[in-house]
């Protein structure tokens, strides 16, 4: 129970109702004094008005008395028209007198007025404040026609028991929702057991409604449009980035920006282009760094910028500002403006003068310097998405983007050559190299790869799409393996090659699950390139083991270790669940018409963007591509 504050002595109010007034007038009358001064003409326009004045610049009239024109003004020396000379600083010091005058005028009207007179006025000005930036932020973006968007209302499978598994996942969608409707709504993620919000770090100590921007696209694509339109009315009315709230800059771009700019391009609704480009201007301040490499952290509202403490001296990380480019891409077309592409392309030029220790890029780069930090590289966490955006920023050009095309099958070659390995079981696994040495431990994070591999076979060197594509294979046998050896059959966070232990994860801290996507998504790609029907009984048990051992009555929970009978929640459900998970499953059991991948590229969050194809934009036109 809190204490009252102590009574104040007897006649306490009489004393200060006398104080008050006084006090504050004499606050005031200072504070408005100072004001006034400070308020006066500058002085800095005018050079200087003692008497000793050498030069002074006054308005262009005339050239023709001899002076020199600089720009609309002339510079006049000393004893040269010194009747005008004086004239200009009579009236210089008149005008200044004649304000300072106003000033101490409205200073005394002020101390006339009572302090709630004042402060409702000072309230009032604030509010104008306010409104003011509101419409400059809201002002209408220039009119972009819209690629041409193909399957966005497809996919519905002509066999029974395919559809029936897609419904079912459409089911766990529901649920997912309708439980944070109920108990997060606003919050940025559910705890589905405590039935209340969740938040991290990576987005602040603000209620930014992240699982509400990072479902909306799964929401229209499975057509829950009731519920998406409860999203679009929570975001028009509620989603506000002026909030003194220090986030994510590539948690807040893949979620956030590529969740609304998604929603747009699926809905037309342009709110969500709006809502983006507002956010995109309050992440562009992480890029003010002695090497525009951008701060991995960033304050909304002071756009003061900082790097996690723990990432090798104060380094960004690969991952984080690798995976912009997609989104500011998109940003820049929407817009018109530049200043997105310019930033990320500016990045790519950096790190193509750079060394790469075994045609390796290390994980960390210090945004001062520009110098690696720790020789650590890794295709999963800290890495991961900075290859697969190197290989999608040249599919979502239509494949015009023949650097990143470059850029990627140089680092791929590395990759297999350095840290690919087969285990002595046979499986096909990605190491971590750590100062010149291989770790054979494989992360969860990394088994996109498998897709990433698939996915760029097209188009890569020396007619090795069938080794890619076969590589892409292996790696989804081996995230299989780290499902089926769990009793849960689901994967753990990080799995070893050591010894006897081959696919199974060692560390306790290693043998969770938080609903991650990854294997998921790259049966989706394995499917989509060889309609292999294993892909889809493989999303089947995942699917199966996620709705018996993660689904709980308050929506869906990560569970902390995936060899235990009886497992324990970490009762979070993660928006990427929603944003990721789910969908790639919905994809898997759909036909190949919904989002074809001909037209559209997936974000690292799984937020479909369009292929900007020339021939259907005013792309070419656009001066960010020129």
């Amino acid at each position: 129970m809190v204490k009252p504050p102590p009574a104040p002595a007897p006649g306490w109010e009489a004393a200060e109702a006398r104080r008050a007034p006084a006090a504050l007038r004499r606050g005031a009358f200072i504070t408005l004094c100072f004001g006034a001064f400070f308020f006066l003409p500058d002085s800095s326009k005018h050079k200087r008005f003692d008497l000793g004045l050498e030069d002074v610049l006054i308005p262009h009239v005339d050239t023709s008395k001899g002076g020199k024109n600089l720009g609309g003004f002339l510079i006049h020396g000393q004893g040269h028209d010194e009747h005008r000379h004086r004239e200009e600083e009579e009236r210089l010091r008149n005008k200044i007198r004649a304000d300072h005058e106003k000033a101490l005028e409205e200073a005394k009207e002020k101390l006339k007025k009572s302090r709630d007179e004042i402060q409702a006025e000072i309230q009032t000005e604030k509010n104008k404040v306010v409104q003011e930036l509101k419409k400059k932020d809201s002002k209408p973006l220039p009119p972009v026609p819209l690629p041409n968007l193909i399957g966005i209302n497809s996919g519905e499978p002509a066999d029974p028991d395919i559809r029936e598994k897609r419904n079912k996942i459409k089911e766990m969608m529901k649920h997912a929702w309708d439980n944070y409707r109920q108990y997060g709504w606003g919050h940025n993620e559910l705890k589905p057991i405590a039935r209340k919000g969740h938040s991290t770090n990576i987005f602040g100590n603000s209620q930014m409604g992240a699982t509400i921007v990072d479902a909306l696209d799964t929401l229209y694509i499975m057509g829950l449009h009731d519920e998406f339109r409860e999203g679009q009315e929570w975001i028009d009315k509620n989603l506000d980035f002026s909030v003194n709230s220090e986030v994510s800059v590539f948690e807040v771009n893949i979620r956030f920006i590529g969740g609304l700019l998604a929603a747009y391009y699926l809905s037309g609704q342009e709110v969500f282009k709006i809502k983006a480009v507002q956010l995109a201007g309050k992440l562009l301040p992480a890029f003010n760094t002695p090497t525009g490499i951008p701060w991995a952290m960033v304050n909304l509202k002071s756009g003061v910028g900082r790097n996690w403490g723990w990432a090798s001296a104060g380094s960004s990380i690969l991952a984080e500002f690798g995976t912009l480019h997609m989104e500011f891409v998109h940003l820049s077309y929407l817009t018109g403006d530049p200043v997105y592409y310019n930033k990320v392309m500016h990045i790519r030029k950096l790190l193509q003068k750079m060394d790469r220790p075994n045609g390796l890029y290390p994980n960390y780069l210090n945004p001062r310097t520009g110098r690696w930090g720790q020789h650590h590289t890794s295709v999963g966490g800290l890495g991961d998405s900075f290859y697969e955006y190197l290989l999608k920023a040249w599919l979502m050009s239509d494949k015009m983007d023949t650097e990143a095309r470059k850029m990627y099958d140089d680092a791929i070659e590395a990759i297999e050559k350095h840290l690919i390995r087969k285990s002595n079981g046979g499986l096909t696994f990605i190491g971590e190299w750590k100062n010149g040495h291989l770790e054979r431990k494989m992360g969860h994070l990394t088994c996109f790869a498998g897709g990433m591999f698939a996915l760029g076979a097209d188009g890569s060197r020396d007619d090795k799409a069938g080794h890619y594509l076969q590589l892409g294979a292996e790696i989804a046998h081996t995230c299989h393996e780290s499902y089926d050896r769990t009793t849960l059959k689901l994967g753990p966070e990080a799995f070893k090659f050591d010894g006897g232990v081959e696919a199974v994860a060692v560390r306790q801290n290693e043998k969770y699950y938080i609903l991650r996507p990854e294997v998921i998504e790259t049966y989706w790609y394995m499917w989509r390139f060889t309609h292999d029907p294993k892909y889809r009984q493989w999303g089947w048990e995942a699917t199966q083991a996620i709705d018996k051992y993660c689904r709980v009555s308050g929506g869906f929970s990560g569970v902390k270790d995936v060899y235990s009978s009886s497992p324990t929640y970490d009762d979070v459900q993660q928006s990427f669940f929603l944003a990721e998970t789910l969908k790639y499953l919905y994809l898997l059991f759909s036909n190949d018409d919904l989002l074809p991948l001909d037209n559209w590229v997936f974000n690292t969050e799984a937020h479909p963007l369009p292929v900007l194809h020339l021939a259907n934009t005013t792309l070419s036109g656009n001066p960010a591509y020129r």
